[in-house]
C-alpha cells in the first residue's frame, strides 16, 4: 500500500512537472510532450569506467534525488531500502556496509524487511555521513566504521540533502520545518517553521550553509536567509512569479538548492525567474525567465542550468545574458549540468551521461551508465563523475 502511495506521488510530480513545462512554453501540444530521440553525435573521446558497484536496490520507482557524496578518500551511497555504503574512491572496494532498516528494530528471522525510505543526503563532515529519510528521521555515521553516532527525528519528510557547516547540521523537510542540529551530538539547536501553499512539487530545495548564514528555497517561490547558529531569519526575495488562473499554473516552488559564488548567489524557480542575488543583503542584482527545479553548475563567468523541458543553458553569471542553448534533449528528465574539465556533463531518463563543450554547448561524447535511468545530479570529485542509476548502480566515470 505505501509504495502504490508514493508512486502516485512521483507520477504526480513527473505529470506537474510535463504541465509547467507545456504551460509555460508557446509550442503546441504534441511538441510540448514529444521526446526527443538521440542522434548520432561526433564523440571526440570515450570514458573510462574506473569501477562500478551495486547499491541495494537503488530507489526503485520513487521519486528521489539520491546522489553520491565524496569525503575522506571514500564514496558515500544510499538506497532507499536502508543501505548504506562506504567506498573506497580509488579501488572501488567496499569498506563498510550498514542496513539502517534494521536500526532501532528487532526483525525475526522470518521478518520481512521493513524499508528505512532513505531519502535526504548523504552529506559527509566533522568525519560522520548525514542521511535523512522520508520519516523525518536523521542518521549521522561514522564515516571511518559506519557505526550509528546518533539519531535525530524532525517533523516532515527529509527529501533533500543536509547543509553542514561549523559543525551545524541544517535539515530542510517537505512539510515546511527547517531545523538545525549540532553535527557532533545530534542535539537540536533551533527550528523555523515555513509556510507551505496547498499545492507544491514533490520536491524540495537542499539549503546551502555560506557566509555564516543558512539558505533555503521555499515552496512559495522565496529564497530566505537564516542565521545560522541561531536560526533568524535575514532577508528574503521573491523568485518564482505566479501569473496562472489556477492553483497548478501558480506552483512556483525553489525546489533547486541555492548556489553561492563569492558574495552572490543564484537561484531558480519552477515557474518563473532565474535570479543573482547580493548575498550581503538580499538585493537582486538581475533576473531572467527561466524554469527549473534542477542544480544549478558555475565555471568562472558562466552560469549553466537546465530547464523543465530538458534544455541546457549557459548564462553569463554576471549580467544574465545568454551565451549558448542545447535544445537536442527535450523531454528527457535531463539531470542538473555539472562541471568536469572543459566539458558540462547531464544525465537523462534512458541512463545516459551527455557531455558538452562547455564554450559552444555542443556535444563532444556520450556514455550509457545503465537502463533504469538517471534521475539526480552526478557527483564530481577530484576529476571524476560518480553516477548513480535509479536501479542503484553506481560508476565511477573518468576522461580522458
Amino acid at each position: 500500500m505505501i509504495k502504490k502511495i508514493v508512486n502516485v506521488r512521483l507520477l504526480s510530480a513527473i505529470a506537474l512537472a510535463t504541465t509547467l513545462a507545456a504551460c509555460s512554453s508557446t509550442d503546441d501540444e504534441d511538441e510540448a510532450i514529444k521526446i526527443a530521440e538521440l542522434t548520432d553525435i561526433n564523440e571526440q573521446f570515450e570514458v573510462d569506467v574506473a569501477w562500478e558497484k551495486g547499491i541495494g536496490d537503488g530507489v526503485d520507482d520513487y521519486f528521489s534525488r539520491i546522489k553520491p557524496a565524496y569525503g575522506y578518500n571514500k564514496v558515500f551511497s544510499i538506497s532507499r531500502e536502508g543501505d548504506a555504503y562506504a567506498i573506497d574512491a580509488n579501488s572501488g572496494d567496499q569498506v563498510w556496509h550498514i542496513d539502517l532498516s534494521d536500526v532501532n528494530k528487532e526483525r525475526g528471522f522470518f521478518d520481512s524487511r521493513e524499508p528505512a525510505l532513505l531519502a535526504g543526503g548523504p552529506v559527509t563532515g566533522v568525519n560522520k555521513v548525514f542521511i535523512g529519510s522520508e520519516n523525518g528521521q536523521i542518521f549521522a555515521l561514522d564515516a571511518e566504521t559506519g557505526e550509528l553516532a546518533w539519531q535525530g527525528k524532525v517533523k516532515g519528510e527529509v527529501i533533500a540533502r543536509p547543509a553542514l557547516d561549523s559543525g551545524i547540521l541544517v535539515v530542510n523537510t517537505a512539510s515546511g520545518v527547517l531545523k538545525a542540529f549540532n553535527a557532533n551530538t545530534g542535539e537540536d539547536l533551533w527550528q523555523v517553521d515555513l509556510d507551505v501553499p496547498p499545492l507544491t512539487l514533490r520536491g524540495i530545495s537542499a539549503p546551502t550553509a555560506a557566509a555564516g548564514g543558512v539558505l533555503v528555497g521555499t515552496s512559495a517561490g522565496e529564497l530566505s536567509v537564516f542565521m545560522l547558529e541561531k536560526g533568524q531569519q535575514g532577508w528574503t526575495v521573491p523568485v518564482g512569479e505566479a501569473t496562472g488562473s489556477t492553483e497548478l499554473e501558480r506552483v512556483i516552488d525553489v525546489d533547486s538548492q541555492p548556489l553561492v559564488f563569492g558574495d552572490k548567489v543564484y537561484a531558480i524557480s519552477s515557474r518563473g525567474n532565474l535570479v543573482a542575488i547580493d548575498i550581503r543583503n538580499g538585493r537582486i542584482l538581475w533576473k531572467r525567465q527561466y524554469s527549473s527545479y534542477r542544480q544549478l553548475a558555475i565555471k568562472g563567468n558562466t552560469l549553466f542550468l537546465t530547464n523543465l523541458k530538458g534544455h541546457v543553458y549557459a548564462v553569463d553569471r554576471v549580467n544574465g545574458l545568454e551565451r549558448w542553448s542545447n535544445l537536442a534533449l527535450t523531454n528527457r528528465s535531463v539531470t542538473g549540468p555539472v562541471v568536469i574539465d572543459d566539458y558540462l556533463a547531464v544525465g537523462d531518463f534512458e541512463g545516459y551521461l551527455h557531455f558538452l563543450d562547455q564554450e559552444t554547448g555542443e556535444f563532444v561524447a556520450r556514455h550509457k551508465v545503465d537502463g533504469s535511468g538517471i534521475y539526480a545530479t552526478p557527483t564530481v570529485a577530484e576529476g571524476t563523475i560518480y553516477v548513480q542509476a535509479r536501479d542503484g548502480s553506481l560508476q565511477a566515470v573518468k576522461l580522458p
